[in-house]
C-alpha cells in the first residue's frame, strides 16, 4: 500500500444550493482545490431557486438565532433571498449548464443535491410517494440532460429524506449517497466513534446504497456560537474544525457550500484546506470514499432523525447499528 492509499480521507462534499451559488461560488472552488491539488464532490441543485420561500421557516425554532449568527444577506445576497417571492425563480441547471459542465470537465466528480432545493427540504418529510418519487426523477432527468450520462450519486438537500426518497436510490443505481448526518457533540465532536459508512435499514430491507454521512460540524452551525467559552468568528473557526480532526485519525466527511466556502469564507475553506494536510488527510471525492469502503462489512442502521447543534429543525441522523 502506498503513503498516499494509507492516509486517512477528508471527503470534500459541495453542496451547491442557489443559482449564486453555481454562477459565482462553484468556480471559485474548483480554483482553490486545484491549487491545493484536492479532490471533492460537487452536488447540484438543477431546478428552479426558489430561495426566498425559506422566509416560511422563521417560525421554527431556532430560525432566527441562526439568521442572526451566519449574516445570511450578506452570505446570499438580497437578489437571492428575493426568488420566488419578489423575483421570479431563475432555471438552475437550464441556465448554468455551463458552469456545471466545467465542474465535470476539471476532473471532479458531480451529482444530485435536489431539483428544488427550499422546496425539498420544507417538504419532503410530510409529502407522500408519489411527489417523492416525481421530484426526484424530475432531477435525475436535468442531471442527464446537462452531463449527458446519469447521475452516480446523491446528497439530500437539507440532509431531508423520506423512505421513499431512500428507495429511489436503488432504482436510480446509486451505490453510495451522502444524505445524513453523524449525531454531533455540542462543540462539534462526534458522539461516537463509531459513526460513518453504512447502510438503511426500512423494515426488513437492507438498503444497498452506502450512506456516506456527513461528520463535521458545518461553518453556518458553528459562527456565531459560544463553545467552550470561546465565540467563533472568521477568525478562529479554521482553527475550532482543525481541532475536530486532530486527534486520532479516522476518515471524515466534510460538508461545505458553495454560497459560503465558495465565496466570502473563501479564505476560511483555504485555512482548512491547507491544515488538513498539514494533519496528514488526503481530500477526497465521495466516490474515492466509496471505492475504500465497499468491500467493508458496514453497519446496518435504521432510517434515524435527530437534531444537530446550530442548525434548526430535525435531520437525517446516523442511528445505532442493529
Amino acid at each position: 500500500m502506498t503513503d498516499q492509499a494509507s492516509r486517512p480521507l477528508l471527503t470534500l462534499k459541495i453542496d451547491v444550493d442557489t443559482y449564486r451559488g453555481t454562477q459565482l461560488g462553484v468556480a471559485n472552488l474548483v480554483r482553490l482545490l486545484g491549487l491545493h491539488k484536492a479532490q471533492a464532490t460537487f452536488l447540484f441543485s438543477l431546478g428552479p431557486d426558489h430561495t426566498g420561500w425559506a422566509l416560511r421557516r422563521a417560525f421554527r425554532p431556532g430560525f432566527f438565532s441562526k439568521v442572526a449568527r451566519t449574516s445570511v444577506l450578506e452570505h446570499y445576497g438580497l437578489k437571492t433571498l428575493m426568488y420566488g417571492v419578489l423575483l421570479p425563480a431563475p432555471d438552475i441547471g437550464r441556465d448554468c449548464m455551463h458552469e456545471m459542465r466545467a465542474v465535470r470537465d476539471a476532473g471532479f466528480e458531480c451529482g444530485i443535491h435536489t431539483w428544488d432545493h427550499v422546496c425539498w427540504q420544507d417538504n419532503v418529510h410530510k409529502q407522500a410517494a408519489a411527489w417523492t418519487i416525481r421530484t426526484m426523477r424530475r432531477a435525475a432527468a436535468r442531471y442527464a440532460q446537462v452531463f449527458g450520462a446519469p447521475a452516480t450519486t446523491h446528497g439530500a438537500a437539507g440532509w431531508q429524506m423520506n423512505p421513499v426518497a431512500f428507495g429511489e436510490h436503488e432504482t436510480a443505481g446509486y451505490l453510495y449517497a451522502s444524505d445524513g448526518r453523524a449525531p454531533l457533540n455540542d462543540d462539534g465532536s462526534l458522539q461516537s466513534q463509531a459513526s460513518g459508512p453504512h447502510r438503511l435499514q426500512d423494515a426488513h430491507k437492507t438498503l444497498p446504497c452506502i450512506q456516506l454521512p456527513t461528520t463535521l460540524p458545518t461553518l453556518d452551525e458553528l459562527l456565531g456560537r459560544t463553545i467552550d467559552g470561546s465565540v467563533i468568528t472568521t477568525a478562529n473557526i479554521a482553527a475550532h474544525l482543525l481541532t475536530l480532526t486532530a486527534g486520532p485519525k479516522r476518515d471524515h466527511v466534510y460538508t461545505l457550500h458553495a454560497e459560503l466556502e465558495g465565496q466570502k469564507l473563501a479564505p476560511v475553506f483555504e485555512q482548512l484546506l491547507a491544515g488538513w494536510q498539514d494533519q496528514g488527510y488526503r481530500l477526497a471525492s465521495m466516490a474515492q470514499y466509496h471505492d475504500k469502503v465497499k468491500h467493508d462489512l458496514l453497519p446496518t442502521c435504521p432510517i434515524s432523525w435527530g437534531e444537530v447543534p446550530g442548525r434548526s429543525g430535525r435531520l437525517i441522523i446516523q442511528g445505532s447499528p442493529r
